[in-house]
């Protein structure tokens, strides 16, 4: 990418507070879709590709640090500071179940089979909900060292990755015992935790620095300093051969895998980015910040993406396929 070359971004309003946590789930028959949190207590679905408002879910009373989407972007799940974590239908916005909890919740994750929802926060305690039973309590697993920040699921939902709002490192439960069998160390709180598409490499941001792990032997593949503190970082999910940065500086920067060189500078937000997150086809990607926008930038100078079409168009032909 030319570093020079100025990039347009879709701007979207509708958040009147800070944008904290985003979240792009897979191509769909009906496209991809972009739910994104806010400490204005009301998280808001989007499409993917054009950055269109398709609804908000109200109902938290609290400002909503995390959100996420089921891989069939029907369900939606929002975890907030007004001690609850709510199941949501992304079709109608209702209110499915709400998971109440005795403090903030920071994190929330759906499993890869959607049948479980992952819980964490300030009480330093994960659970895990049967969205199947949902009346029925959680299970809960061994307590994290200190107070959740980020979760996400590995392993075909085997293994659990968690990261510390007061402490460096990333730890690893093995959901079949419950227990922390290891921890990837870093110097500062990991701020920023993804499972590359392919489940080759997680993703870490911590201080300011981004580092690459092998997601099966957990060794540290690459590590790289940013200009400066960064809150988030995500990896080129189609080639993997570049990923984005955002933190208090305001600019979302592109950096090749292989080297780690600047290779893009994007400015637009006026407030320090909060999340940045790849769309799953990797031609755009959104950053959310203080300043209450989602920006969608486009990483090529097509107009509608056709290789998503025909992603969705292949989804589509397997669907009827399989109904057959």
């Amino acid at each position: 990418m030319d570093k020079k070359k100025v990039i347009a971004p879709l701007v979207c309003h509708g958040h009147s507070r800070p944008v904290v946590d985003l979240f792009y789930s897979p191509i769909t028959p009906d496209g991809f879709f972009l739910v994104s949190a806010s400490k204005d207590s009301t998280p808001m679905l989007r499409n993917g590709e054009t950055g269109d408002w398709v609804g908000t879910f109200q109902g938290h009373k609290g400002a909503v640090w995390s959100c996420c989407l089921d891989k069939h972007a029907l369900r939606a799940a929002s975890a907030s500071a007004d001690f609850s974590v709510k199941l949501w239908d992304a079709l109608s916005g209702d209110v499915l179940h709400s998971f109440e909890h005795k403090h903030i919740v920071r994190a929330c994750a759906f499993s890869e089979d959607t049948d479980l929802l992952l819980t964490g926060g300030m009480e330093k305690v994960v659970r895990i909900f049967d969205l199947n039973r949902p009346d029925v309590g959680p299970t809960e697993i061994e307590k994290s060292p200190g107070s959740v920040r980020t979760l996400t699921w590995l392993h075909t939902d085997q293994t659990i990755l968690g990261s510390c709002t007061d402490m460096g490192g990333v730890r690893l439960w093995d959901v079949r015992t419950g227990t922390i069998v290891r921890t990837l160390e870093t110097k500062s709180s990991v701020t920023s935790a993804e499972v590359s598409q392919d489940g080759r490499y997680i993703t870490t941001a911590d201080g300011s620095t981004v580092k690459f792990w092998d997601a099966n032997h957990f060794g540290l593949v690459k590590s790289y300093e940013m200009p400066c503190i960064v809150e988030s970082a995500s990896l080129e999910p189609k080639f993997g051969n570049k990923f984005i940065a955002g933190g208090e500086d305001m600019w979302i920067r592109v950096f090749d895998f292989d080297t780690g060189a600047e290779v893009g500078c994007n400015k637009g937000h006026h407030g320090p980015v909060h999340c940045v997150r790849f769309s799953p086809g990797g031609e755009s990607y959104a950053s959310g910040s203080e300043d209450g926008t989602i920006r969608i930038w486009r990483t090529g100078s097509l107009g509608p993406s056709q290789n998503v079409m025909d992603v969705v168009k292949e989804v589509k032909h397997y669907v009827a396929e399989t109904v057959r």
